[in-house]
């Protein structure tokens, strides 16, 4: 089986500076994940992968296609600005994902340190 993309329709949002893909991935129901879904659309319409975020997939019963939205960005930037935080990371791998979120846990954790030690320190020259 092959796995088929059609373009439903291209719509260019100039007001928030996207493209918005609605397409058709036929007999790919249960074998598509979004970031494969997304790799078949860039390479169909020659864009970075990394500017497309998928919005929606959805299949009826009964039927092995998929219904997919895509949003295409100019750059990465404006799609940090204008989407939810977890479009962003469900649109990255798993070990980017991990990594990433354990460096904002150990930067979250050596501020609370540094604000405790601060505090502390600040407290007992108040009582001298």
């Amino acid at each position: 089986m092959s796995l088929e993309v059609l373009i439903l329709e291209d719509h260019n949002n100039t007001l928030l500076n996207r493209r918005e893909i609605k397409s058709l991935l036929k007999n790919s129901a249960g074998k598509v994940k979004r970031a494969d879904a997304a790799d078949m659309i860039a390479k169909q319409l020659n864009v970075n992968r990394n500017v497309i975020i998928p919005i929606n997939m959805k299949c009826q019963t009964g039927n092995s296609d998929i219904y997919a939205t895509m949003y295409i960005y100019n750059n990465e930037d404006e799609a940090k600005k204008q989407l939810p935080r977890y479009r962003i990371l469900r649109n990255m791998s798993n070990e980017d994902r991990k990594k990433l979120l354990d460096e904002e846990k150990a930067n979250r954790l050596k501020a609370k340190q540094t604000r405790a030690a601060e505090t502390k320190s600040g407290s007992r020259g108040a009582r001298k």
